[in-house]
């Protein structure tokens, strides 16, 4: 193992058509932002981190608990933009980006240290995402909300290498016995680890036609003959979420109040 830069950055918007000002919205008593830098800072195999934003009001919340804060522009479209612009002042080529989303609060910081590790450990991984294993209950559970929503929860599949074949919004592969004993199907996390070359490489691409049908930006890389390394994860009984909503502040501060805090 290489003692590889390995930097997490935490993209942050205020304006937010669907919830405006939800990185400082609390849930159970701390604000989202908070709850996810401390999460980033339990993760021991994390050098630095910062939270990346272009909103003042952020900036000064999050140096307040202790942040260090990178201002962003305000055109930044998606959160893997906001965070290539921050890296770039930051980073060297060969540093490891780990892109946390400012509303994952429920991502164990155990997750983020799979991803450190499986880039540490090989330098040819440009880029690592993680998934579980849906199966049982799990996976009939997922099926059902599919049902309900379709475009929540991505699968992903992928080779006997651990490379990524595809993602998509649609279960697959198919199932034809659902009830199989091995039926299962991965579930994809949104969290991704970039060489920052590779991050550059990426946000200087445009749009590719898969990304654009299944509004998946991790299709871009694949459709370039970036690979992608998976990383099978296990949430060792916590509950996966996120907060997109309003409506979803009351699920999470549930789970957490049912689970206990993720960290101190």
């Amino acid at each position: 193992m290489t003692d590889t830069d390995a930097i997490v950055i935490i993209p942050a918007r205020f304006d937010s058509s669907r919830f405006p000002g939800k990185p400082l919205t609390l849930i159970n008593g701390l604000t989202m932002i908070e709850r996810v830098w401390r999460i980033a800072k339990s993760c021991k195999l994390a050098n630095r981190i910062f939270i990346a934003t272009d909103s003042d009001e952020i900036e000064s919340h999050a140096k307040s608990f202790g942040a260090k804060v990178l201002m962003t522009s305000a055109d930044c479209p998606t959160g893997t933009d906001r965070v290539a612009q921050a890296a770039k002042t930051i980073a060297s080529d060969q540093s490891i980006i780990i892109s946390l989303q400012g509303d994952a609060v429920l991502t164990p910081p155990w997750i983020i240290e799979s991803i450190i590790q499986t880039m540490q450990q090989d330098q040819t991984v440009k880029l690592a995402t993680p998934v579980v294993k849906l199966f049982g209950e799990s996976l009939q559970a997922f099926l059902k909300h599919k049902e309900i929503s379709p475009t929540s929860g991505t699968c992903a599949v992928f080779d006997k290498n651990n490379n990524a074949l595809f993602f998509s919004k649609r279960p697959i592969p198919y199932l034809y016995d659902i009830n199989s004993a091995t039926a299962s199907l991965h579930r994809h996390i949104g969290l991704y680890g970039y060489r920052h070359a590779t991050l550059k490489q990426l946000q200087a691409l445009p749009q590719s036609p898969l990304e654009k049908l299944e509004k998946l930006e991790q299709l871009r890389a694949l459709e370039n003959g970036i690979p992608i390394r998976i990383v099978c994860v296990d949430y060792q009984g916590r509950s996966h979420g996120s907060v997109d909503t309003p409506q979803d502040v009351a699920m999470i501060e549930n789970i957490i109040t049912k689970e206990g805090e993720l960290v101190a």
